[in-house]
């Protein structure tokens, strides 16, 4: 990292004053893992291999499952049926558990497994378990792997631990044919722990309290035409894992996220700009109607390819908020081909209403309600907070009502980590190209709120957007570019500190609780109750400073330079200013920000130059010094990103203003310096007349 000057210390000392207060909530609790060594591979569906089927007894609801399957899968069916019948079992969890063969294959037929058996009251040292911990927002406990062994159906429906190579498929036409359904009697419906090789296809997990799919500690799965449906938290969780693959996939009326690559095997933390490979891949997969589309808490080496996430909350959100997650900060993700629109779905009306306070079978998933377990913008494409070398290129992200792309700085404490290097370790070398902005794949205009929402802080983060985007916006003005090498020109950003308005947006939309419904009213990422535009804690600051520092910018401009031309033209430039500025904070409009600051900029100026005329130095040149930084800030937000400096003009304005409040205030109450020295004697205006006689007599010539 590079040299952090004692000054920008002090301004991170005051930001961590702010948010220390505020302990993170974690996404989810999860035991140690350890660190994958990485020999393992993506697995290989098979066709032959040992076969254990899985079936019910119901003839007639079988017969109504297979009625529109074509001919020859019909066929394959029935002849499996028979043979299950004879020797096959009622629950996959007794055929997994009677799975002891290298490469087994389990077939499960048409229907919907409930897996009665898992749902009996634990016996005997499983009844009072206790875990390491309780998870600190749902109070379950932590369990260690060997726990989960010895009493796998206390959180489990389904329970795959330390078995290799199992391969679970479903042979209905469709991934809905064959249901694995947990009721919301169990936390996780299928998990499968320490299990590498284990590929799932064509089947559906549903209803779980926490996670429809589980995979854990696995170096080595394959999700394929699977769906994750109705869970209180994630259709597809994958955590500690390496080599993993999901494909065709689709997640949907989950309160986090359709698919959670959180934790994945961080393989890449000391590569550049070009990783050897991905520890998961996710591709030809669809994430709609959920609270996120994708999540990836520590979601490292993940390549996200040709999927659509459309229809949620947030589309995508790939971060370093959360604390107690292996591989912090996230690094080296890459989204390319997908197609990330229309995410303005609002579920927090459920909060509000009522609904999810009820017990989960009565809260009504099944038909379209989603419980919001975490606090992400409604309206917004993309979330990247935190995160360190990612590439987003070529997607299409459009009709996203709050923003295409917010990227903010996450310090190191937000996940306890509180030494000093990690609170400037994010979000670091992230390059956005190529994206079609506010455009369809059939090239119509779909305007995002804002294209780009940044807070201003990061290394080495660049831009470039296609050609046929509309009209790119962005709430920070110019963006660093990317050059042809992909990689940011020789004058891209450093700041290590994020604008000072960003961050405390982003401090006040954090503030979001499941636990105490608490809704922060003055951020405006919670859709229907959302703040207005004039409750914005970003326009509320804005509107604030403008008004304490105007009134003391006229109460000194009366007090001192009424009479003087210059200082009445400031005046006049500062409230315009002042105005253009609020009104570009509420609009997310640099341009009009820049303009404003160019402005006040100005008549600070030239309010500086005359309070120096009438003897007030001291408060001139702290007058100059705001003025020389609102200058700077005016380019840095309307003309081009100022390189080369580790904070924003903006950071520095505000605290000389900090400054300068008080120091105004003081200088309005001490008498004028002409005032206070003694009066001079009064000149003779009468010019001095020589005495004659003492004039030499003049020479004759």
């Amino acid at each position: 990292m590079r040299r952090i000057t004692l000054g920008t210390a002090a301004v991170l000392c005051a930001y961590l004053v702010i948010g220390l207060g505020q302990a993170p909530a974690a996404a989810h609790d999860e035991r140690p893992t350890r660190t994958l060594d990485g020999s393992g591979s993506v697995p290989v569906y098979r066709t032959e291999g040992p076969t254990l089927l899985v079936c019910k007894t119901d003839k007639a609801a079988f017969d109504q499952a297979i009625t529109g399957f074509a001919p020859d899968l019909k066929a394959q069916n029935e002849a499996l049926w028979t043979q299950c019948q004879a020797n096959g079992y009622r629950h996959l969890q007794a055929a997994v558990d009677a799975a002891n063969l290298p490469g087994t294959i389990i077939k499960m037929l048409p229907g919907r497994y409930q897996e009665e058996p898992s749902l009996a009251p634990a016996q005997g040292a499983c009844e009072n378990l206790s875990g390491l911990r309780k998870s600190a927002l749902y109070k379950y406990d932590v369990l260690t792997l060997q726990q989960q062994l010895d009493c796998p159906h206390n959180q489990n429906l389904v329970a795959i631990i330390n078995k290799h190579g199992l391969q679970i498929e479903g042979t209905g036409a469709k991934p809905t044919d064959v249901i694995v359904d947990a009721q919301y009697q169990k936390l996780n419906t299928i998990r499968a722990d320490n299990a590498d090789g284990v590929y799932f296809r064509n089947m559906t997990a549903e209803r779980s309290q926490f996670n429809a799919f589980y995979i854990m500690e696995t170096d080595g799965f394959v999700l394929e035409k699977t769906v994750g449906r109705w869970n209180d938290e994630y259709g597809f969780l994958t955590f500690a894992v390496d080599h993993g693959l999901y494909t065709e996939a689709e997640g949907y009326g989950n309160g986090d996220s359709a698919f959670y690559p959180g934790a994945a095997s961080n393989i890449n933390k000391d590569e550049g700009y070009t990783p050897p490979r991905y520890a998961v891949e996710i591709r030809n997969s669809y994430g709609h109607d959920n609270m996120l589309g994708y999540s990836g808490t520590a979601g490292d080496s993940v390549w996200v390819h040709d999927s659509v996430f459309t229809h949620n909350s947030t589309g995508i959100s790939t971060d370093s908020a959360f604390p107690d997650h292996p591989g912090m900060p996230q690094n080296h993700s890459k989204f390319e081909r997908n197609v990330i629109a229309d995410n303005n779905n609002d579920y927090y009306r459920y909060h509000k209403d009522g609904t999810c306070q009820k017990p989960y079978d009565q809260r009504g998933y099944e038909n379209g309600v989603v419980c919001p377990v975490v606090g992400v913008p409604v309206g917004n494409g993309v979330i990247n907070p935190g995160g360190n070398y990612n590439i987003w290129r070529d997607n299409y992200i459009y009709g996203n009502k709050y923003s295409g792309f917010v990227t903010s700085w996450v310090p190191g404490f937000v996940r306890n980590d509180t030494a000093f290097a990690a609170q400037f370790d994010t979000s670091n070398h992230n390059r956005y190209l190529n994206n079609h902005m506010g455009v369809s794949e059939k090239g119509e205009a779909k305007p995002n709120g804002v294209d780009y929402w940044w807070d201003g802080q990061g290394v080495d983060n660049c831009w470039t957007t296609a050609s046929d985007s509309v009209d790119v916006s962005s709430n920070i003005g110019p963006l660093p570019s990317c050059g042809s090498d992909e990689l940011p020109t020789a004058l891209g950003a450093k700041r290590y500190i994020g604008e000072p308005a960003g961050t405390l947006k982003m401090y006040s939309c954090a503030q979001y609780s499941l636990q105490s419904q608490k809704m922060p009213i003055d951020c405006d990422w919670w859709g229907a109750y959302a703040a207005s535009t004039s409750e914005r804690i970003e326009v509320r600051w804005a509107f604030g400073e403008a008004v304490v520092l105007g009134l003391l910018f006229l109460a000194t401009f009366y007090r001192r330079l009424r009479r003087s031309p210059v200082a009445t033209a400031g005046a006049g430039l500062v409230a315009a200013g002042f105005v253009l500025g609020v009104i570009g904070t509420a609009q997310y409009n640099a341009l009009l920000e820049g303009i404003g600051l160019g402005l006040a900029g100005l008549g600070w100026l030239a309010l500086g130059l005359r309070l120096r005329r009438v003897g007030r130095g001291a408060l001139g040149w702290l007058t100059l010094l705001v003025a020389a930084f609102a200058l700077l800030g005016a380019v840095d937000r309307a003309v081009v990103m100022i390189p080369f400096i580790p904070v924003a003009p903006s950071l520095i304005r505000v605290l000389l203003e900090v400054i300068w409040i008080p120091t105004a205030i003081v200088s309005l109450f001490l008498r004028d310096k002409s005032a206070a020295e003694p009066a001079a004697p009064a000149e003779d205006p009468t010019p001095d007349t020589p005495d004659p006689s003492s004039e030499p007599t003049p020479t004759p010539a």
